[in-house]
């Protein structure tokens, strides 16, 4: 009878996770402010490959509340709405912004950093920018709010 829990030579090594090339996939294109995709000419819904695609995946995730969508894994989405009712100051605020953008995005094989933070206040609400950069050395400016009532 087959052993159920082989195991594995000594002299046997795993590749290192790092060694495997990160693949960019393809995705669609959405219009964040309309909430509807982006169509072509012709229709059909226009695509994206490769550091757009990455993008994409960047701005969807920043919009995205973290625990709320069974359809998700635990580590994508964001956590800005547990900032409510903290009593941190703005500057708290936005070093809990940064840290959890950074956090979701990271999250990412391909992401390989986020910086460059600025934010803007209006009343309650803390709108913030951010560039982000691929294992490609790509690079991207991202944008994203959190309201703090």
């Amino acid at each position: 009878m087959a052993n159920l829990f082989p195991t594995v030579d000594a002299g046997v090594e795993a590749a290192p996770a790092d060694s495997a090339p990160v693949m960019f996939g393809r995705s669609y294109r959405f219009d964040y402010e309309a909430g509807e995709f982006v169509l072509t000419p012709t229709g059909k819904i226009a695509g994206a490959e490769g550091t757009d695609a990455w993008l994409e995946w960047c701005s969807k995730a920043l919009q995205t509340e973290r625990y709320r969508y069974l359809v998700y894994s635990r580590n994508y989405g964001q956590e800005f709405d547990g900032l409510i009712g903290l009593g941190l100051s703005r500057a708290g605020v936005e070093s809990e912004i940064s840290r959890m953008a950074t956090e979701t995005l990271m999250a990412d094989p391909r992401t390989a950093s986020v910086r460059n933070f600025s934010f803007s206040w209006e009343n309650d609400s803390c709108s913030f920018s951010c560039e982000v950069a691929n294992v490609r050395d790509d690079t991207g400016i991202l944008q994203g709010s959190a309201v703090m009532i």
